[in-house]
């Protein structure tokens, strides 16, 4: 642990255009060619794959990577520019690797007055991590992310982009001990947590059987409904009549 980690520090420098070319290092095989392929063959054009292929080559490689920047360009023949133009637009792919458990706490307003904040700074000490940095073992990566559409279940943690409800500081370390400890924890709304890899591969569009798992809605979410049927209130339709 490091007392003086910066919950909103930014891990070290990188390139311009934020993929660290001087890391050649690569898991990609013959399979995930393969399977870059398949998804780009899932689309009228194939290049409306690229979101789902960078998330492959996130679950393959831990970050987005040089050779899995060129994968696909040589699959999609595009330029390496609009790869790289989309993996440095969104926030889930990374550039540095990623943790076995990639922890983000949401800091958006109402989240950071339930305890966002609070949590984001007790999860960095207890780390010795700072926001976008992953510890030395490569087990645990944290992010301050900017509202996890879960503002009924504030403040929110996702693991692994898995939902973790209604969390306090000491509940964030409590679940950080027995990940590493190799306990299994299991998200608020979903299923055991997998590891942030296994999750990247169900994004990119891989079956991994656990869709059922968990609540497909938690109270909070439901509670307007159930007022609303008590009182018997009925939502208006496009012609402004009472939907049925």
């Amino acid at each position: 642990m490091n007392d003086h980690a910066d919950p909103d520090g930014v891990a070290g420098a990188a390139a311009p255009d934020g993929i660290d070319w001087s890391d050649e290092s690569t898991a990609i095989d013959e399979k995930t060619l393969f399977e870059l392929r398949e998804l780009a063959g899932r689309y009228p054009q194939a290049r409306s794959a690229l979101i789902p292929m960078l998330h492959l080559v996130q679950s393959v490689d831990g970050r987005i990577s040089p050779a899995g920047v060129r994968a696909c360009v040589a699959i999609l023949g595009v330029t390496e520019a609009q790869v790289v133009g989309v993996a440095t637009f969104y926030t889930q792919f990374r550039r540095n690797r990623g943790g076995h458990h990639h922890i983000g706490v949401c800091r958006t307003a109402l989240c950071a007055v339930m305890g966002g904040d609070e949590i984001m700074s007790e999860v960095s000490r207890h780390l010795g991590i700072g926001n976008g940095e992953t510890t030395p073992d490569g087990m645990f990566s944290l992010e301050s992310i900017e509202c996890n559409a879960a503002c009924d279940f504030a403040p929110v943690v996702m693991v692994d982009w898995e939902f973790m409800d209604n969390l306090t500081p000491g509940g964030a370390v409590r679940m950080i001990d027995d990940l590493a400890a190799g306990r299994p924890v299991r998200s608020t709304r979903g299923p055991v947590l997998p590891g942030w890899r296994a999750n990247e591969r169900m994004l990119a569009g891989f079956d991994d059987g656990l869709a059922d798992e968990g609540p497909a809605a938690g109270p909070s979410s439901l509670a307007g409904l159930k007022v609303a049927r008590k009182h018997g209130w009925k939502a208006l339709d496009e012609r402004g009549g009472a939907t049925q």
